[in-house]
């Protein structure tokens, strides 16, 4: 089982953690620890092998742990995704390869799409496809359908693969912290549409991808993975947004790995990835 804890730092944290896990007959087999010294904050991440009741040994962590710890423990289970899209592929097509091959690390449960051009790829892979329509409909009725689809399949995590609709708090807040973005630029900056133009105009020398998760500010969730590539004034919008498809898939695998692998922590609007 994978543990994700955090607290206020004071000593003797990993000496009372690493106790704990011996008194319950655990071996610690991967133990990674971070703190951040100027918000005096601990975060560590443990791999832990053997077997134990999970709710008794929360209730050990805690009695040991400052007030204020976070805890969440994880079994060795393939996550399931759930995967919301507009009309562009590659994001969608690589996910799905990913998942065919057995290399995703999760189970793609099913595709929705506000447009239906998507569906005979998806088709193509065995993945059920639901085309809900945004055309003509209050926000409101819009992710009430969305809902009810998704409520029809077990999930982990909802991603989404260039789903070019703006999510309300309403339906953020039903899956907080389960929703993954991918936008086509190096966040904090174009947040919004046309991130591409926007580089463009502005003469940028670098364009990227974030994959982040999904909060009730645009474009403004915890950022879990980046990537850039130089650009220069011979680029046009269009060839900017070629060579940025090619860093959003990148960007979008590295984070669902890292995600669906039990390797991020969200503390307030940011994370702590504990990378290999």
């Amino acid at each position: 089982m994978v543990i994700l804890l955090q607290c206020s730092d004071r000593v003797g944290l990993v000496a009372d953690i690493s106790s704990v896990m011996a008194t319950a007959g655990l071996n610690i087999i991967s133990m990674k620890e971070f703190v951040n010294v100027d918000e005096n904050r601990f975060y560590i991440r443990l791999e832990i092998q053997g077997d134990t009741d999970t709710a008794q040994l929360q209730q050990q962590l805690k009695a040991r742990l400052p007030d204020d710890t976070e805890i969440s423990i994880r079994p060795y289970e393939k996550k399931k995704i759930a995967i919301l899209v507009t009309k562009e592929h590659h994001c969608l097509g690589d996910i799905l390869l990913r998942n065919y091959f057995n290399t995703l690390g999760a189970e793609v449960q099913c595709v929705i799409g506000n447009y239906n051009n998507l569906e005979a790829l998806t088709t193509k892979f065995d993945i059920p496809f639901h085309c809900i329509s945004h055309e003509g409909k209050e926000k409101h009725a819009f992710e009430q359908e969305i809902q009810e689809a998704l409520a029809a399949y077990e999930f982990d995590y909802i991603i989404l693969a260039k789903f070019m609709r703006i999510l309300s708090p309403e339906f953020n807040s039903k899956y907080a912290s389960r929703i993954v973005n991918i936008h086509h630029s190096f966040l904090p900056a174009f947040i919004g549409a046309h991130p591409y133009k926007q580089a463009y105009e502005r003469g940028v020398k670098l364009i990227g991808a974030t994959a982040h998760f999904v909060t009730n500010v645009l474009d403004d969730g915890p950022i879990i993975a980046q990537q850039t590539i130089y650009v220069n004034h011979t680029h046009s919008v269009k060839d900017m947004i070629r060579l940025g498809r090619e860093i959003e898939k990148s960007v979008l695998a590295n984070a669902l790995q890292l995600v669906l692998q039990d390797k991020v922590l969200v503390y307030h609007n940011k994370t702590i990835v504990f990378e290999n």
